[in-house]
């Protein structure tokens, strides 16, 4: 048992060095409520250019937004950010990674990068920090896409809340993280886990053992349904994504989003699981920019 633990042990990885690793060209950080925001800001600065500001969900980075941003950013300004407690921004100084704690950093962020108004994409738990902040900031967002979002009741226990009530029973899952642990986590949300590639692999897990990512992830609140009634208040055009094979949000959420929101559309896309923008960015991407490019004509 003790050789087992042993094998599975990762230690912390250092922040600069997985800056050195997983930085774009484009990658640029910014100060916002104490932390090193990373950040990417591709496509045209044409001010009457569609900008679409991407925010990912648990475990995830900016990098889930790779292929939307090769197949959008010849018209659509594309800004995706590592939310706090993932990817290269790594755990709030305060511990604040709340839904609604990053709400409102998303406002803060966008007021640091000079983004006044923009459209939101957010997938899983980042659709219903789209979503909220859709009810909040309604001034500032333009059209509104979300991918296996969160935001209904869900029946499950989610195997976080399993961490999180073993109190400090848990810390083992905090260092006990080998690579098969991720393998295992990534083709639960990819619908056919041929499309995976060992370096989409290789930067969840690098990207998960970020030093204090670990911590801020298993103390996540991931509770969801708080604020579903206020569902209804989303007054932007809003494109709703799902992968007929998500098991992580089961589709009938995509299809309650649909007919909630006043002026929403739902596309399901056969044989794609829970992060289609991932797993299938050419095909879901053509959707968002007619989507997009129509609000702009």
């Amino acid at each position: 048992m003790g050789l087992a633990l042993y094998a599975g042990y990762e230690p912390d990885r250092d922040p600069e060095s997985l800056r050195e690793r997983y930085t774009y060209p484009e990658s640029d950080f910014v100060t916002v409520d104490g932390l090193d925001v990373h950040y990417r800001d591709v496509g045209p600065t044409d001010p009457e250019a569609p900008t679409l500001v991407c925010c990912h969900g648990v475990f995830a980075s900016l990098h889930t937004w790779e292929g939307w941003t090769d197949e959008l950013s010849d018209a659509v300004r594309v800004v995706s950010l590592d939310l706090p407690g993932f990817g290269l921004t790594g755990p709030h100084p305060e511990g604040h990674n709340g839904i609604q704690e990053t709400v409102d950093f998303l406002a803060a962020f966008l007021d640091a990068v000079g983004i006044e108004r923009a459209s939101l994409a957010g997938s899983s738990r980042g659709g219903e920090i789209a979503w909220r902040f859709a009810v909040d900031y309604p001034d500032r967002v333009d059209r509104l896409v979300l991918i296996g979002a969160a935001g209904y009741p869900r029946e499950e226990t989610q195997w976080l809340r399993r961490v999180r009530d073993l109190g400090p029973l848990s810390w083992p899952l905090r260092y006990f993280t080998p690579r098969t642990l991720t393998w295992l986590a990534i083709r639960e949300v990819y619908g056919d886990p041929a499309r995976i590639a060992p370096e989409t692999v290789t930067r969840y897990h690098e990207l998960f053992l970020r030093a204090g990512n670990r911590d801020a992830i298993t103390s996540l609140d991931i509770q969801t349904g708080k604020r579903s009634a206020d569902v209804p208040r989303v007054d932007a055009p809003t494109l709703v994504l799902w992968g007929s094979d998500d098991v992580v949000v089961p589709p009938q959420h995509g299809e309650r989003f649909a007919r909630e929101i006043p002026d929403a559309e739902l596309v399901v896309y056969d044989g794609l699981g829970h992060i289609p923008m991932e797993e299938d960015p050419t095909r879901t991407a053509a959707d968002v920019r007619a989507f997009l490019l129509e609000g702009s004509n």
